[in-house]
């Protein structure tokens, strides 16, 4: 197995450490398994709480920061976080003005949030809640019920990171998350199949010369195989399966995202695909960001996604972002 690990067991503890290691503006709880932005809880600010499996780095700890999330909840990899991971995040960051929770559409998040949200509820912390199912290619795959949640996680976080962070309350910062959810659609590819460090070998089976078309992000199955495709061929085919669904009336922020293994020298390549096919479809690009944001551990492959924008929404995107993976305005 060549992976830069010291031991399965240990894998998610020592990137943490190595987080709080990076990062000193934020506070990294290894144990508890729970990474908070060191200054929270900001006074009269909505906190935003996020998490997932690891696996799919910068997503979430990555995103947390100012003008972004509060906390994250990592789990082990490719496994939901635990309601006392949920609850503790909360908890460190709630001033009073209430806790978002931003949960993508597998059942582990699904189900553990609801049961963290019902706790923290308990404790008197008022939590309102956004769930990401942005995948076009399949509905009701091995791990969801109705769609994945993948790319749109990072519109959704930062958007309505930055209408908390500018003091919208809780309610109006729900909406917002909620607004940019449905307005976003994705669509991944696989070129290679994902190793997680438990297995040490391929999830599943992609003979060479072949790819796979709407993958999820833990390896699942897409829509269909097929013979190795051109960066212009497979721009063709996700964008417009992208389109198909979210038919956008205005311009769009689009994000060519890589899986975990695919080089920026082949992405930036593919985004010129990606905004040669939404020039031919008449769709106006108001935002673009390429690179490694909603990972599968070590698969090659890209993901797609676009999100429609009106003027307060670009506004919110062009805000003042400080976190690990991404930075501007400060």
């Amino acid at each position: 197995m060549r992976m830069l690990i010291n031991v399965p067991e240990t894998v998610v503890a020592d990137a943490l450490r190595g987080m709080a290691a990076a990062h000193p503006d934020l506070s990294v709880d290894v144990d508890n398994r729970v990474v908070v932005r060191r200054d929270a809880p900001v006074e009269g600010k909505v906190g935003l709480v996020s998490g997932g499996g690891s696996g799919h780095e910068p997503l979430h700890g990555g995103f947390v920061g100012p003008g972004m999330l509060s906390a994250a909840c990592p789990g082990e990899v490719f496994t939901s976080p635990v309601p006392d991971q949920m609850v503790r995040a909360a908890t460190a960051v709630d001033s009073g003005a209430g806790v978002l929770f931003i949960v993508k559409n597998y059942t582990g998040d699904v189900l553990n949030f609801d049961m963290a949200a019902e706790l923290a509820e308990d404790e008197g912390i008022r939590v309102a809640k956004v769930l990401v199912n942005d995948d076009v290619a399949v509905t009701d795959s091995l791990f969801t019920a109705g769609r994945r949640g993948t790319g749109a996680t990072l519109f959704v976080e930062k958007i309505a990171g930055a209408a908390a962070e500018e003091g919208a309350p809780l309610e109006r910062v729900e909406a917002i998350g909620r607004q940019v959810n449905e307005s976003a659609r994705s669509f991944g590819v696989a070129l290679s199949a994902v190793t997680t460090p438990s297995k040490g070998s391929p999830t599943f089976d992609l003979p060479d010369g072949e790819l796979e078309l709407g993958i999820g992000i833990h390896g699942e199955p897409g829509r269909e195989r097929r013979a190795m495709m051109t960066a212009r061929e497979i721009a063709d085919f996700a964008v417009d399966a992208v389109l198909e669904d979210l038919r956008p009336s205005g311009p769009v922020l689009a994000l060519v995202n890589g899986m975990g293994a695919t080089p920026l020298l082949e992405l930036y390549g593919f985004n010129a695909e990606v905004q040669r096919v939404l020039a031919e479809r008449g769709v106006a690009v108001a935002r673009t960001l390429v690179g490694n944001y909603v990972t599968s551990l070590d698969m090659a492959g890209c993901s797609v996604t676009l999100c429609q924008v009106d003027e307060d929404l670009l506004r919110l995107w062009d805000a003042p972002v400080q976190t690990p993976a991404l930075r501007w305005g400060r």
